[in-house]
């Protein structure tokens, strides 16, 4: 065969064949139809790290469908009040919402077990239960009785215990404590003593400072120095035993999830993984440099003491009976999340744990 008119033949069939599908791309692309999505925040704008998830995953969303697909992202309140945000997308007057599921419990303590429940699963936990164990499908029979259908779309890792206006030495000193707390550990923290509150993001420094209430949590290094704390309540205590791993959703609509192309549907699954992934680097990242500002700037790191964990840890296991007793769906999740807590801290304590502790005791002798 003459080589020049091989390459001649193959040059101009790949020229042809490329100019075919460059061709069929429009066409492709047209029959993409056309949606947006209002979704509503449970969040500020300036809470950068929780908010910005949502944006993250819009933009990934936008991005993988040419933007034919858009999420129109909506801090708390300008279209409706975060903690009605679920109910908003229930309801059908907005499409989806971004939200802590916790926010809700007080409609079923089931939502609660979507996002972190006192002593419950940590961040790496809740992934491994979620994607691995069954848990997205689990959650999302429950949430179909809310006509509701969400996913997995940030995570905070392990919180703080919070901002305290005095110091907490044992179990005595939680009796009568005016406590802004949210979700199920309201529940729980009630046992101890504390009286929780329910108090909106912007209205707790005020309210510590004027005195209204005496401790506040929020969320951990980065977006309590955001709002100020320490300088109102020094005495910054951990670990936030209510909130081991708490997963954030990106809530839908169910019939509107059912409405969209299959392409779509796996496209904004992708969207939540990226988000959530996202999320949680991100503040991995940025709370060391926070912890250390916060130190620098008077805030006064405390331990919570073993016998009011132990404590915390009781009432939980308690509560959890109680809520059993009367609410099955509660019961077959929770018992799923206690069955895989079990084997994953029986794994974490051998190769996990001892890596940590040893880089720990190097980082604390100055060698890292």
């Amino acid at each position: 065969m003459d080589r020049r008119s091989f390459l001649t033949k193959a040059s101009v069939g790949g020229v042809a064949a490329a100019g075919a599908a460059v061709l069929a791309a429009p066409a492709i692309a047209q029959d993409a139809p056309t949606v947006t999505w209002r979704v509503t925040s449970s969040f500020p704008k300036s809470l950068d790290t929780i908010y910005g998830a949502a944006e993250t995953m819009s933009k990934y969303v936008a991005e993988a469908t040419d933007g034919k697909f858009q999420l129109q992202i909506f801090p708390a309140g300008e279209l409706v009040p975060g903690l009605e945000a679920a109910d908003a997308v229930s309801q059908g007057t907005v499409e989806a919402c971004h939200t802590v599921p916790y926010y809700f419990w007080g409609k079923d303590p089931t939502y609660a077990l979507g996002a972190a429940v006192p002593f419950g699963l940590n961040a790496r936990m809740m992934n491994a239960w979620f994607y691995h164990g069954g848990g997205i499908d689990m959650m999302n029979e429950f949430y179909a009785t809310q006509n509701l259908i969400a996913f997995p779309a940030g995570n905070t890792g392990v919180q703080m215990a919070g901002w305290y206006r005095k110091e907490i030495n044992s179990v005595a000193d939680l009796q009568g404590l005016k406590m802004r707390i949210g979700g199920f550990a309201g529940k729980v923290i009630e046992k101890l003593g504390v009286v929780p509150q329910q108090i909106a993001g912007g209205d707790i420094y005020p309210s510590l400072e004027k005195g209204t209430i005496d401790a506040a949590e929020w969320v951990g290094p980065y977006d309590d120095e955001k709002l100020g704390f320490y300088k109102v309540a020094p005495y910054y205590y951990y670990p936030g035993w209510w909130e081991g791993g708490p997963a954030i959703a990106t809530m839908i609509n169910l019939a509107k999830w059912n409405e969209l192309t299959p392409a779509y549907q796996a496209i904004l699954r992708a969207g939540c993984l990226v988000a959530n992934n996202d999320m949680l680097s991100n503040y991995d990242w940025k709370n060391p440099t926070a912890l250390k500002s916060l130190v620098a700037n008077g805030a006064q790191l405390r331990p919570l003491p073993q016998d009011v964990l132990s404590a915390a840890f009781d009432a939980a296991k308690a509560t959890y009976d109680e809520v059993s007793a009367t609410n099955a769906t509660f019961k077959k999740i929770k018992e799923s999340q206690d069955a895989f807590r079990r084997d994953a801290y029986l794994n974490a304590q051998i190769a996990e744990y001892n890596y940590d502790v040893f880089m720990m005791t190097q980082q604390q002798a100055g060698k890292l």
